[in-house]
C-alpha cells in the first residue's frame, strides 16, 4: 500500500456542491504535496453523490470516494481512519477551506506534538456569529477562539486510531481533552483554515437555531 505523509479526511452530507468544490480545492491547491484526500459521503442525496464521484474521478492520484450510511461526522470520520495511508491525519469541513500553507504549517508545528488544534481565519455575518455554547453550559456562549474546532485537528495517526470522536456536541473538545492524557497537544496559534460561520445550512447554524427554539 503506498504511504502519504497526510491523510485529509471530509465528510459531506448535503452541502451545496459549490462549496464542497471549493473545499477540496483548497487541499489539492496546498504547497504540501504529499498528502491524500478522503472524501466520505455519509448519505448524501443521489445528485450529489454523483458530483463527488465524478470529481475524485477526476483527481484519482489524490483522490478517493467513500459511501456509507448517514450516521454523522464524527462516525463517519471515524470510519475513514480505517482507510487512511498517511503517517498524520487531519480533517476538513465541507463548507470551509484550507489557506494555501495550510498542511505545511501544521507539519512545521508537529515537531513538539502528537496532536494539534488551531486558531481560524473566521467568516462571520455578525459578531454574534464569533460564538458558540459553551459545552458545560449550553445556555452561555464562548469565542471560537476559545474552542478545540474539529477540523483543525491534525495529528499522528495513532492519536486517531487510539481515541474516537463520540457522536455528541463538542465532540472536537472531547477528542482533544482524551488526547492530552496520552499524547502530547498543543493549540497553534496559525490561522491557516478558513472557518466559514456564516453558512445558514450549517452544523453550527442549525445547532444554534435548535437552542433559540427551546428558550
Amino acid at each position: 500500500m503506498t504511504k502519504v505523509k497526510v491523510s485529509v479526511l471530509m465528510a459531506v452530507f448535503d452541502t451545496p456542491f459549490e462549496l464542497v468544490k471549493r473545499a477540496l480545492d483548497s487541499v489539492l491547491n496546498q504547497d504540501f504535496e504529499d498528502f491524500e484526500l478522503l472524501v466520505i459521503d455519509d448519505g448524501s442525496k443521489v445528485e450529489l453523490s454523483l458530483q463527488m464521484i465524478q470529481f475524485c474521478a477526476s483527481y484519482q492520484e489524490k483522490t478517493s470516494y467513500i459511501r456509507c450510511r448517514n450516521q454523522g461526522q464524527s462516525l463517519a470520520i471515524n470510519r475513514a481512519v480505517h482507510f487512511a495511508k498517511g503517517e498524520y491525519i487531519t480533517i476538513i469541513d465541507a463548507d470551509d477551506e484550507y489557506k494555501p500553507n495550510h498542511l505545511s504549517s501544521c507539519m512545521h508545528e508537529m515537531e513538539h506534538a502528537d496532536l494539534i488544534s488551531s486558531l481560524t481565519e473566521t467568516v462571520v455575518s455578525s459578531n454574534e456569529d464569533y460564538y458558540v455554547a459553551d459545552k458545560y453550559d449550553l445556555h452561555k456562549n464562548i469565542h471560537v477562539d476559545d474552542c478545540i474546532l474539529f477540523a483543525t485537528l491534525f495529528g499522528k495517526k495513532e492519536v486517531f486510531r487510539s481515541i474516537h470522536f463520540e457522536n455528541q456536541y463538542s465532540a472536537d473538545s472531547h477528542f482533544y481533552e482524551q488526547a492530552a492524557k496520552q499524547y502530547r497537544v498543543k493549540k497553534s496559534q496559525k490561522r491557516t483554515y478558513i472557518y466559514y460561520r456564516n453558512i445558514a445550512s450549517s452544523i453550527t447554524a442549525m445547532h444554534k437555531l435548535n437552542r433559540l427554539a427551546l428558550s
